[in-house]
This record gives C-alpha cells, sequence and structure tokens, in this order.
C-alpha cells in the first residue's frame, strides 16, 4: 500500500512492501528525502517515489537495470536529466546538456523519479558495522536507512560518485544532511 506524506512542498509516495518491517517512522524518511530534494535544487512542488523493499527485488532490479548480479542496497529511477538540477560538485563528468526542458501544465506537481531500497540489506549493513556507504560506520538500522534515502534522493537529482570529485562532494551533503536531520 503507498501512503503520501507530504513534508514542505514535497509529496513522498511511500510504498512498503508485504513482509518488510521499516526499522524507523515514515515521517523520519520523508523528512530525509525532503532535506535532501532541497539541498539539490530539486523543482518544487514535486514528487518522489519511496519502496522500502528486500534483498529479492533490488537483486532482480540490479540485474535487469545495472547489469549486476545480486542485492544492492538502493536504486534510483530519476525521470528528470541531471541538468534538469543546478550546477554541483557532485554532477556526473558524463551529463550533457538538454536542449528542451520538461514542462508540465499549471499546478501539476512533476514526479522526480523513485527511490527502492532493501531494508533487509540496510539493516545487515548496520548489525555488521558495514554501513554509511563507506562500508565502516557502526550505526542503527534507522540511521542507515535514512542515509540510503538520502544517497538515493541525492542520485535522482543528478548526483554521482564515479568519479572521485564527486564521490567526495556527494559524501559531504550526505553527511550535513544526515546531522542536520
Amino acid at each position: 500500500m503507498t501512503r503520501p506524506q507530504y513534508v514542505g512542498p514535497w509529496r513522498i509516495d511511500l510504498t512498503v512492501r508485504g513482509g518488510v518491517a521499516n526499522p524507523t517512522s515514515n515521517a523520519s524518511l520523508a523528512r530525509a528525502i525532503a532535506r535532501a530534494a532541497t539541498a539539490a535544487g530539486a523543482p518544487s512542488p514535486g514528487s518522489i517515489g519511496l519502496i522500502l523493499s528486500d534483498d529479492a527485488e533490488l537483486a532482480a532490479l540490479n540485474d535487469t537495470y545495472m547489469a549486476k548480479r545480486g542485492p544492492t542496497d538502493v536504486l534510483s529511477f530519476p525521470l528528470l536529466p541531471p541538468e534538469a538540477y543546478p550546477p554541483h560538485p557532485g554532477r556526473s563528468a558524463h551529463s550533457e546538456a538538454i536542449s528542451t526542458p520538461f514542462v508540465l501544465p499549471p499546478g501539476l506537481r512533476p514526479h522526480l523519479g523513485d527511490v527502492v531500497i532493501s531494508v533487509e540489506r540496510a539493516i545487515e549493513q548496520a548489525e555488521a558495522g558495514r554501513g554509511g556507504q563507506t562500508g565502516d560506520v557502526r550505526w542503527t538500522s534507522a540511521s542507515e536507512l535514512r542515509l540510503l534515502v538520502t544517497h538515493g534522493t541525492l542520485h535522482l537529482c543528478g548526483w554521482d560518485h564515479a568519479e572521485p570529485v564527486e564521490e567526495a562532494a556527494m559524501r559531504s551533503l550526505e553527511a550535513e544532511l544526515l546531522a542536520s536531520g
């Protein structure tokens, strides 16, 4: 079942798959998404989908969309190109300029895309002390899940970490956002 959460100009459509237990509140995750989207300069008001799932679904998505075998912790499916967002040091060096911006009729909220997270993987990483995207942070499952939500939202907004400069900028913003909320 999908439940909309409203935080400022953002609507977060939160779906929790059957059998998945959320280790934190929906409101906490919605606030993390709103902070990341705002910091990234996302067009607002806007909507973002968040799907809390398990390793099996993430493994299937990872195989289909990333050509990688096995589960991952978070995947993002942006609907707008990175250039739809303000320039930032975390932008992929492979970005190309868009020629025509995407425009909606007045009064409609653009959907920025969807973030899918394996709660199973988040819990495992936190419990094993392999969290924090660097693989060496020991913290709660709720903190790991908030990081993954923040990370996935930044990816929706054109942030990347393929190059060292991009990664440093993205990790710095993630730390700042997590510290503020």
